[in-house]
């Protein structure tokens, strides 16, 4: 392998050795905090297993395992009419139109963590953790296809469409994946000017939430499942990401500012009084 193919771990060991925070938040905390060490290969593993996703989910939704679902006695919704938008690639997917949305919200997050991690991200992400995150994405959109293909447990069990949780749903999707994107592109663009240095990124859709970027992830993450399970399903989903972000990742990102900004972030929350989702937390 090319030398400059391979992770400086020497500065990943460095970076994690200046972090000020407790080993307690260390080990709570995915990213490595102040380390800008490169990993193209962990990052190049993690687009590739996020690309393969698509393929796994429109598998799924064209009936991949319903013989064993039907075999422990779970039915199935029919396949339903395929679409016909005119578009010959989307057409030969032979997907019913509601099939093809919740493919398209695969396909949406894949790409937006790809980018992600590619143009967005400066932190190091070795192999091991874009295997683990692309599994935890996989699995998590593959209990929303399945949900949505077992008729005792999907959205779509009306013949009109679109459905109402398709429509709040696909709404919700696209505003939180958007949020989440535009925040931390905002962020990014902050950081490269040198004159920021050493300051907390406080403008754009961060004055609305000192954690949006997470808020975004979980409202995208809720009606991505509610789309294909319906409300239950969505407010589960949504509520399991909200408590995680809530006890674990705002947190674990809270001591790290602060104790990095100082005076900074202890302005930043008394004039951004929302943590990770405006009007609500």
């Amino acid at each position: 392998m090319p030398s400059n193919l391979i992770p400086n771990t020497k500065g990943y060991d460095e970076a994690r050795a200046n972090d000020p925070r407790s080993e307690e938040s260390k080990k709570k905390d995915l990213i490595s905090r102040g380390d800008y060490t490169p990993t193209p290969v962990g990052k190049l593993v993690f687009v590739l297993a996020r690309a393969i996703d698509p393929f796994i989910q429109y598998s799924i939704l064209q009936g991949a395992g319903t013989g064993l679902l039907h075999q422990i006695g779970l039915r199935t919704l029919p396949p339903g009419i395929p679409s016909s938008t005119g578009i010959s690639a989307l057409d030969g997917l032979g997907l019913s139109p509601y099939r093809l949305v919740l493919l398209g919200m695969a396909v949406g997050s894949a790409v937006k963590q790809g980018i992600w991690a590619v143009a967005v991200s400066g932190e190091p992400m070795n192999v091991s953790n874009a295997i683990a995150i692309s599994v935890f994405n996989t699995v998590f959109n593959s209990i929303n296809s399945y949900a949505f293909i077992i008729r005792a447990t999907s959205a779509s069990l009306e013949s009109d469409f679109p459905q109402p949780a398709l429509l709040v749903g696909g709404a919700l999707y696209v505003t939180g994946l958007l949020t989440e994107f535009i925040s931390e592109v905002q962020r990014k663009r902050f950081k490269m000017d040198t004159k920021n240095k050493g300051k907390p990124y406080t403008g754009g859709l961060w004055s609305f939430a000192r954690h949006i970027n997470y808020g975004g992830y979980t409202i995208w993450r809720g009606a991505y499942a509610l789309t294909g399970g319906g409300w239950i399903m969505g407010a589960i989903v949504g509520t399991f990401f909200f408590v995680d972000f809530a006890r674990r990742g705002v947190p674990v990102l809270n001591e790290y500012c602060e104790k990095r900004y100082g005076e900074d972030w202890d302005k930043f929350k008394k004039q951004t009084k929302y943590r990770l989702i405006p009007g609500i937390y």
